[in-house]
């Protein structure tokens, strides 16, 4: 038997270093189960502005490399890019290491190659179509968008019942999922349109739209997020009441599969498992009053933060990664198939003067 040990990889000179400490402590199989399936995550933490790509080195060790990205938040994986969403800022990182190859141990190296400037979009969920176009999920102004070359950016959908596009926050649109290459379903935490409308809603005002008819697919929903679609089911998290499941369509019914210990946020799929983010409910009102609260209490267990990996078949969770200290929320995860151990060169060190590639 192989133990998983962690390998955290320091902040370069130059760049801000957490305080207090950062703590990651994964399942005793995680590492390996990780190094089975060839694949890595990346994953957002919000609020204290970090990136992680968790990877394995030797096929034994966790290797977790972090950089520093104000207020990051949603993730899209397209061949050998991610896409990140920052405070006021759209990038995309590119993976310049040959197939096969590697350097110091990591066969993954991103850099950054674009930046759109979009102000504070309150940017969360992201993917790309199947015509290569960043589709993200436009929170503040309540509507799907992708970039312009000209403006901050341009709106692509809308749900009917948001009457004018806004910087005003209405129904709180924040998750994305893509069917066949195409934006399909998004989720929103009420279905107001008035300027913080859904605050007043977060219990079980939550809907399921389909993107294609405007159709209201499911509702009465806690504050869902981060619906995928994977294996002919729509995925996604209840997370106001801690709930993982999926969309009963023909009963419009949300059919839980576990419930879990945080607040969900953060979805991704690795062969038949389910990869989900785990937060500890911030100090503020929009998550007061939830089922979740309840949950917690009556189980006497505190929220938790980490990834979570549930086995789709039975619903059981079978690894786990648990962080502690100066991250308490996550907000998206994604996996990097075919990357072992991954890493992303920052802005503000050297290394961004001295990896050069050339295009063949």
């Amino acid at each position: 038997m192989t133990t998983a040990t962690l390998e955290k990889t320091p902040a370069p000179e130059g760049e801000a270093r957490q305080t207090p400490p950062l703590d990651l402590e994964p399942s005793s199989k995680f590492a390996s189960w990780l190094a089975g399936l060839e694949t890595s995550l990346c994953l957002t933490t919000y609020q204290s502005g970090k990136i992680f790509m968790v990877g394995t080195a030797d096929g034994e060790r966790l290797s977790v490399f972090e950089r520093t990205l104000n207020r990051c938040m949603g993730l899209a994986v397209a061949d050998r890019s991610v896409y990140v969403s920052t405070l006021w800022q759209l990038w995309r990182l590119e993976n310049v290491m040959p197939a096969g190859q590697s350097k110091d141990g990591y066969d993954g190296i991103y850099v950054p190659q674009t930046g759109s400037v979009t102000g504070d979009l309150d940017i969360h969920d992201m993917a790309v179509d199947d015509d290569g176009r960043l589709i993200f999920v436009n929170t503040l102004f309540s509507c799907l968008a992708t970039t312009s070359e000209t403006h901050s950016f341009r709106p692509l959908w809308k749900p009917d019942f948001i009457s004018s596009l806004a910087p005003e926050d209405r129904c709180h649109l924040n998750g994305l999922a893509m069917r066949d290459g195409k934006a399909a379903y998004v989720t929103v935490v009420s279905k107001t349109d008035t300027a913080g409308g859904w605050r007043e809603h977060r219990r079980r005002g939550g809907c399921v739209i389909d993107v294609k008819t405007n159709e209201i697919v499911a509702h009465g929903l806690s504050m869902p997020h981060s619906p995928r679609w994977y294996d002919d089911r729509l995925w996604l998290h209840n997370s106001g009441s801690g709930e993982f499941g999926y969309i009963d369509f023909e009963t419009g019914r949300f059919e839980p599969l576990v419930c879990c210990p945080g607040y969900l946020r953060g979805l991704t799929f690795c062969g038949g498992y389910a990869v989900m983010g785990l937060s500890k409910p911030r100090g503020s009102k929009a998550f007061e009053g939830l089922v979740l609260e309840d949950t917690l209490k009556k189980a006497g267990v505190s929220a938790q933060c980490g990834l979570l990996v549930v086995d789709l078949n039975t619903g059981e969770t079978v690894h786990s990664l648990k962080i502690d200290g100066v991250v308490e929320e996550l907000y998206d995860v994604a996996a990097l198939p075919g990357v072992s151990r991954p890493m992303a060169v920052g802005l503000q060190s050297d290394d961004i003067r001295r990896v050069i590639s050339i295009e063949e």
